[in-house]
């Protein structure tokens, strides 16, 4: 899906009518806060406007208010169909992080560290040898 310029209006408009708890968490986030990492608010990702991304990590946060629990279907096939476009989506509710914000930056922060690391190759290491040299000595 291509940004329009109705989904750049949206996301402007978003950014001004923050819920509370998106105002505190941005305020934990914005200026490379959490560990030096870049995160935009209420931002136009693969045609939709998400409410932290993170564009090195390809990390998407969403916090949910009340409302949410009547989408949660939505919210489901939204969220994989970020996912097939690449994104990582983290969703949290509001009252989960108004309730202890540090739960949320941690986990927050245990997902940038695992999309930071590169993929481990398996213990044994025998499927990377060309055929036939497996065991060979």
């Amino acid at each position: 899906m291509d940004q329009t310029a109705d989904r750049t209006r949206r996301a402007r408009r978003l950014r001004s009518g923050m819920t509370g708890a998106e105002s505190a968490l941005w305020e934990m986030l914005r200026g490379r806060r959490l560990d030096g990492l870049k995160f935009r608010r209420q931002a136009p990702v693969a045609g939709f406007v998400v409410d932290f991304f993170c564009p090195e990590l390809e990390l998407i946060i969403e916090l949910d208010g009340g409302v949410h629990r009547l989408r949660e279907g939505e919210d489901a096939l939204r969220d994989e169909r970020l996912r097939v476009a690449g994104f990582e989506v983290l969703r949290f509710d509001n009252a989960a992080f108004e309730n202890n914000p540090g739960v949320v930056l941690s986990a927050i922060r245990e997902k940038a560290r695992q999309r930071k690391e590169p993929p481990q190759p398996s213990a044994s290491g025998g499927h990377l040898l060309p055929r036939g040299e497996k065991g060979a000595d």
